[in-house]
């Protein structure tokens, strides 16, 4: 009977969704912790966390009550009425994001519309209409992100798009210089860059940007709407350099599951923004904030050591593994790549026929977001199922 309901679930969807999405040939329908339970009661190594969205798991308690009490108390309110549970977790994300000097927070829905609200607001604060983006880079799909994005498959069918878009290798601070004139508004940047495969850049990178940024008279925007949120050990990737962004864009984990998109912008920013300028009905909705003020107080200290230790782990563990098939690894805390020469969809394939899951990068990489509650059994789980998918090759 399992089976029959997960065909009929993957042919409805097949026949009323847009064809927008590859097919796993995967029915989902629950989670447990770190796994993923199909129809038929499979369970499947969740290391995805649903391209990084599910930090906590599944069925986190804490979380759940969190969220059941605020949907029965108020989950949806417009933000020109206050609200005690978007002042706190406003305040909170404000402190985290800057301790030394706490800004101002935009609440949207996902990571997109944070990259589409940190562009306006560059924009108005600085009255200019040109950016600097990277080569690799992913900000989104809508149109103001998609001409921060790079790659032809995204933008090609779109164009002209807005604004003006410089694009410029990703980790060279000399070519950034170059196009960092005193006409940009701003340069937008992936502390690391998850779409394109995972990669880290040179020691430095940020901190020559933050640089050149204040010199040119340039805002620094920091896309973190993967890397942020604790992913990387930090709250932010880019406190590994000590980099302080005028603008960050966060989303993904933020709420925990909830979707959810913050734009914080510092205080000199901000009083550049004119009331009405950008709004969202449902941006920064007590239900989604209930989820992000869970996430910020469960994201301490320890488990933010234990991102990061256990990233060790893992990073550790996929370089040891030996294939042709396989250069190496990259990446940092629970942000990882294992590059791969050839045969890559195979791979994540074979890894789902072993009940793991992971999500493609790039054209070469293997990309692995787990929910940070992963641990040594689950690093050798997966390790393991890698090897027996490429012995079968």
């Amino acid at each position: 009977m399992a089976s029959r309901r997960t065909s009929d679930a993957a042919a409805t969807q097949r026949e009323f969704m847009a064809n927008l999405y590859v097919r796993r040939g995967l029915t989902l329908a629950r989670g447990e912790g770190v796994e993923l339970i199909s129809d038929a009661g499979e369970r499947y190594l969740d290391l995805t966390s649903n391209y990084g969205v599910n930090i906590l798991g599944y069925g986190h308690p804490g979380l759940e009550a969190a969220l059941i009490a605020q949907l029965r108390a108020l989950p949806t309110l417009h933000c020109s009425f206050a609200n005690d549970v978007r002042a706190s977790a406003s305040a909170e994300l404000a402190r985290r994001v800057n301790p030394a000097d706490p800004g101002l927070v935009y609440w949207s829905n996902s990571g997109a519309e944070a990259v589409e609200a940190a562009l306006k607001f560059a924009a108005m604060a600085t009255g200019k209409r040109r950016f600097v983006a990277c080569r690799g880079a992913y900000h989104g799909k809508t149109l103001g992100a998609l001409s921060a994005t790079w790659g032809a498959k995204y933008r090609e069918p779109f164009e002209p798009l807005l604004w003006e878009f410089t694009h410029v290798d990703y980790g060279d601070s000399a070519a950034l210089e170059a196009a960092l004139d005193e006409g940009a508004a701003a340069f937008i940047v992936e502390p690391i860059q998850g779409e394109s495969g995972v990669v880290v850049p040179p020691e430095g990178y940020l901190r020559s940007a933050r640089q050149l940024c204040t010199d040119r008279g340039a805002l620094l925007i920091t896309d973190e709407v993967q890397s942020g949120v604790g992913r990387t050990g930090r709250f932010l990737a880019a406190e590994h350099e000590g980099v302080a962004a005028d603008i960050v864009c966060l989303g993904k984990g933020l709420a925990g599951g909830i979707p959810v998109g913050a734009t914080v912008v510092t205080r000199a920013v901000g009083e550049r923004l004119e009331r009405g300028a950008h709004s969202s009905t449902f941006g920064g909705n007590p239900l989604a904030l209930a989820g992000a003020r869970f996430v910020l107080a469960t994201l301490d200290a320890a488990m933010l050591q234990h991102v990061s230790l256990t990233g060790e782990a893992f990073l550790a563990a996929l370089r040891s593994v030996t294939h042709d098939l396989v250069p190496g690894a990259r990446g940092r805390g629970l942000m990882l790549g294992l590059v791969v020469s050839d045969r890559r969809d195979d791979i994540l394939r074979g890894l789902q026929q072993h009940k793991v899951l992971a999500v493609p990068a790039g054209s070469h990489v293997v990309r692995f977001l787990p929910p940070y509650a992963i641990d040594s059994s689950h690093i050798d789980r997966a390790v393991g199922a890698l090897r027996d998918t490429l012995r079968g090759m």
